[in-house]
């Protein structure tokens, strides 16, 4: 053997031997096997390399005998290779990030495909058609992960990769690469079509409270073995792996929030939304990891930070984890804990750790001791505990021990001192707490035993490491001395001593301070923790602490009529709150006390559900309207918001109050949104009887929807038009005076018509759907038109042909209420588009005719320059009338006797003479020349001669020179003019 051999031979045989990778097809012959590897500490392949040669294995395509390419068969074989994979992602719990991570998008699709198919999830539903609830866990479960991962996938997609560049070695690849990229995205594609569907589904997942089942190896085992009679086995409740209803949340809720935050960028509505996610998935990850429940839900807190600091400077509000506000965020989080000992062991830790201020223990102990008031003897242990370990805080910070804790002394048990010697014991550490605790320790630690009579409970405290390693020994020689000395015939007073619970608040609380946060807060769980406080030291209203917190009138009997006085006092105040936000236009904070109230109410009271229903609606209508406003986008409302409106107004409830201002919204909102097929066909005809808004808005959807076409609109405009003439006619009385003569009286509300002209023009300011402000223009300035009687000088607008030309009884109508109402409504459509050119010229008319020229003017300028991009085009002939001479040029058939007289006139104010270089009419120019030299004006009859001696308005120069002359002298004259009006 050479030497070389001999080298490359040890070499070899220095080498570790390492197993041969096991191949997928192993796993096909021995049942066994896919277990056993499953368990070893790094199985070779890994669980995710082998769900990809499974399934890769699985949809490989057939050549048949003609040598063309077939799908994959639906064989045995590959049906348990798809078995093999779903139960490797069974070994990995389903975990997503796992998955992900080592699975591509389109292997992951076919994975999480398979599942639903194995899971019996019905094929050809729509997933958010199917109802989860009434499902097999394990199918709804299937359906769960499904979406979640589509949320997931889209949220990921939009993070940016860097693309690795390919080597030389990769350049075959590249084809490969290729089809899997166009087929990634096309998965993405459909995934985004149906990310408002996923969504949905996920959001319904929320309201199942019940614990969820997946599926196992075992599970899917049964599967395999005979689908049929596995089948009942697997719908069962408890087959599968159990993921509690806190866990499955707090993973849905953070998805959900990750999707939220990425639609923010286009919809600022949506980072709330986040942030609601986000913090609901702190809330619940912090009580699963209190309780050391987590054992499925995997979270990247440093992530969920990043996204929740984000939210904060989206959305401008504070962060409940802020040290303040954080353990008022997260009180009804200890209250829902399964067991307590959770609580009191955290209780315990804050006692070192001193993250809780005081008053957030003490409100926690008064939760628990409100649900005792209530009936729930149960938390007698809890409450004992819970003020054990605050009088331990309060020794530690050398506070006075409240009363609770006196009363506990009174009669001591060996089960509570035993329970405070251990609190005692785990609140100082003799290395790490401060010299002051130590001492208020041990200050504590005699008191104790001075108060206790018990000698058996004296030795428990007096034998304790705690004692001894806190008090020196002379000290506690002489404590102990004084003990003995003590007589152990101990008086009793005869009185009976109070219940625990019927120990007064402690004093320190000021109540005023107590009411001064309950007048600033918006925080639903907060207001409730403050009036657990207040009513825990004095019993008196306090929804009249604040005299700005007023419900609508309808309702105070309902809600005053609560008997229980916390519960009526916290319905009060949140109404009151939500309806002060909304006046605010703060319709966020306004849906959270909302949502708690009716949250609330729903226990007791199906007549306030039905209120705090309605207000929500009215909410959502008026959040909804405000970013369609000026300004917002003018998107079309939500389906489920328009058929909660029709609900509303079919609504028969007789028993329930309701609030006329949420009829005449809905109304204004379906005739804003053109929903004019429902208010002229579908509506109950009973409903347009009885409510009077719905018979108007049936009016105006119908006389929309016929325009503009005259000859058809003039029926239904004709109803409406008698309408709008009640509304705006005077009542007369005949009143008989003492000297016997009789005397008419004019009432200027008329009580003939369907409303009164107030509520008439207020609901009209709730309208703005452009077509339906036109109609209503249209009417007034046909009706305004004809009780002025003034034919030289009419008020123009649009369709004023469908309206009748006469009224029958002119003296019965309100000349006075028509003119403002026409003036009222002009101004509040041009409020909504300052750029609508008919507006404009209306609103210009009528200051024409009520002899306000400047304003006129103004009006007609501003209409010119929206229909001519300010001048730059040409202004539509029919905009302009005889106003100044100058704008006499600008009429198809030029005015020279308006022009003539307008400058004979020597009183003008217009400084004519400063714009005579804009005048391009030669004859014009001409008159001016002979009135100043007529009148002696020799400097202006200068400046006119040198205006008519600009070459480019000679008479004899071609059309066109004299066209763009006269182009030139408009656009400069009226930009002029628009400076000095606008």
């Amino acid at each position: 053997m050479s030497a070389e051999a001999a080298d490359r031979e040890a070499a070899t045989g220095s080498r570790p031997c390492t197993p041969p990778q096991t191949s997928w097809f192993e796993f096909l012959l021995d049942e066994g096997l896919l277990e056993k590897h499953l368990q070893g500490s790094s199985p070779d392949p890994s669980p995710v390399q082998l769900v990809i040669q499974f399934l890769e294995q699985a949809s490989k395509p057939s050549v048949n005998e003609q040598n063309q390419v077939q799908p994959p068969a639906d064989n045995r074989r590959n049906r348990t290779l798809k078995l093999l994979a779903l139960k490797v992602s069974a070994h990995l719990k389903w975990d997503l990030d796992v998955l992900e991570k080592g699975l591509s998008i389109p292997v992951l699709n076919m994975l999480l495909n398979e599942l639903l198919c194995v899971s019996k999830v019905p094929p050809g539903v729509k997933h958010v058609d199917l109802d989860l609830s009434s499902l097999p866990p394990t199918t709804a479960m299937a359906v769960l992960i499904y979406n979640r991962w589509a949320i997931r996938t889209i949220v990921l997609s939009s993070f940016p990769e860097k693309q690795a560049k390919p080597g030389p070695h990769q350049m075959n690849m590249l084809n490969l690469v290729q089809q899997e990229k166009e087929l990634t995205e096309n998965i993405l594609k459909v995934l985004k079509e149906q990310a408002d569907d996923s969504i949905r589904v996920l959001e319904g997942v929320l309201h199942i409270k019940k614990d969820f089942y997946i599926h196992t190896l075992r599970t899917l085992d049964l599967l395999a073995a005979d689908p049929c009679t596995a089948n009942g086995e697997t719908e069962c409740s408890t087959a599968g792996l159990r993921i509690s209803a806190d866990e499955l949340h707090c993973q849905v809720h953070y998805d959900l929030g990750a999707i939220f935050f990425q639609q923010g960028f286009s919809d600022p509505s949506a980072c709330e939304k986040a942030r609601e996610h986000f913090l609901k998935t702190r809330e619940l990850w912090f009580l699963l990891e209190l309780d050391s429940r987590a054992l499925h839900c995997h979270l990247d807190e440093k992530r969920l930070a990043g996204y929740w600091n984000a939210c904060r400077v989206l959305t401008g509000t504070s962060d409940p984890g802020d040290a303040q506000l954080l353990p008022y965020a997260y009180s009804h989080v200890f209250c829902r804990l399964p067991h307590f000992q959770a609580l009191i062991e955290t209780f315990i830790q804050d006692n070192m750790s001193l993250s809780f201020p005081n008053y957030f223990r003490q409100s926690i102990l008064r939760e628990f001791l409100h649900q005792v008031q209530q009936g729930d003897r149960t938390l007698d242990e809890v409450c004992h505990k819970l003020c054990v370990c605050n009088a331990v805080r309060d020794a530690l910070e050398g506070q006075v021990l409240s009363v609770r804790f006196s009363q506990l002394l009174f009669k001591p048990r060996k089960q509570m001192i035993d329970f405070l010697m251990e609190v005692c014991a785990k609140s100082v550490d003799k290395k790490s707490s401060s010299e002051t605790s130590k001492r208020n320790m041990a200050f504590f630690l005699r008191t104790l035993c001075e108060s206790l009579q018990d000698p058996s409970l004296l030795l428990i405290v007096s034998s304790h490491e705690l004692f001894t390693g806190l008090l020196a020994d002379e000290e506690q020689k002489c404590l102990l001395d004084q003990i003995k000395k003590k007589s152990t015939n101990v008086s009793h007073c005869s009185k009976p001593l109070p219940t625990f619970y019927d120990i007064p608040a402690s004093a320190s609380v000021n109540i005023g301070q107590l009411e001064h946060q309950l007048i600033l807060s918006l925080d639903a769980r907060r207001i409730r923790q403050i009036l657990i406080e207040l009513h825990g030291m004095a019993e008196r209203p306090f929804w009249r602490v604040n005299s700005k917190w007023e419900i609508p009138s309808d309702y105070i009997s309902v809600i005053l009529g609560i008997k229980d006085n916390l519960t009526r006092d916290l319905v009060y105040i949140l109404l009151a709150k939500g309806l002060h936000c909304i006046t605010i236009k703060d319709f966020v904070h306004a849906r959270q006390l909302f949502s708690a109230c009716l949250e609330l109410v729903t226990e007791f009271s199906p007549k306030l559900r039905q209120v705090m229903l309605n207000e929500m609606l009215l909410l959502d209508i008026r959040a909804h309207e405000a970013g369609a406003g000026p300004g917002g986008s003018r998107e079309r409302p939500p389906a489920d918001l328009v058929s909660r409106v029709r609900g509303y107004l079919e609504m028969r409830i007789h028993d329930v109050p309701l609030r006329q201002i949420v009829g005449e919204e809905c109304v204004a909102f379906m005739l804003n949104w053109r929903e004019n097929e429902y208010l002229t066909l579908q509506v109950p005809q009973s409903l347009v009887q009885s409510n009077n808004y719905v018979k108007l808005g049936q009016l105006l959807a119908a006389t929309c929807k016929e325009l503009p076409g005259p000859k058809e609109s003039r029926r239904t405009a004709k109803d409406l038009w008698e309408v709008v003439l009640q509304i705006c006619s005077v009542s007369t009385q005949h009143k008989r005076a003492s000297d016997g003569r009789v005397s008419l009286i004019k009432q200027r509300e008329s009580t003939v018509g369907i409303m009164p002209r107030s509520k008439f023009v207020t609901f009209i300011k709730k309208l703005r759907e452009p077509l339906v402000l036109t109609t209503l223009i249209s009417l007034f300035v046909r009706l305004h038109s004809i009780v002025r009687d003034d034919i030289v000088n009419e008020v123009t607008a649009e369709h004023l042909s469908i309206w009748p030309t006469t009224i029958p009884n002119l003296q019965s109508v309100d000349v006075e209420a028509v003119a403002v109402t026409v003036k009222e409504l002009v101004t509040y459509a041009l409020s909504l588009n300052p750029n609508n050119h008919s507006w404009l010229i209306t609103q210009a008319d009528i200051y024409f005719v009520t002899n306000q020229y400047s304003t006129a003017l103004h009006y007609y300028l501003q209409a010119g320059a929206v229909c001519s991009d300010f001048f730059s085009k040409a202004v539509p002939p029919d905009v302009y009338t005889d106003q100044v001479a100058v704008l006499c040029q600008f009429l198809r058939e030029v005015d020279y006797m308006t022009a003539f007289k307008a400058l004979q006139e020597q009183s003008s104010h217009d400084a004519m003479d400063s714009f005579y270089d804009y005048i391009w009419d030669v004859t014009i120019l001409e008159y001016l020349t002979y009135i100043h030299h007529k009148r002696g004006e020799n400097e202006k009859r200068q400046i006119a001669i040198k205006a008519i001696g600009q070459t480019e308005l000679n008479a004899s120069n071609p059309e066109e020179v004299l066209q763009l002359a006269a182009q030139k002298r408009k656009k400069k004259f009226l930009q002029a003019m628009a400076r000095l009006y606008f």
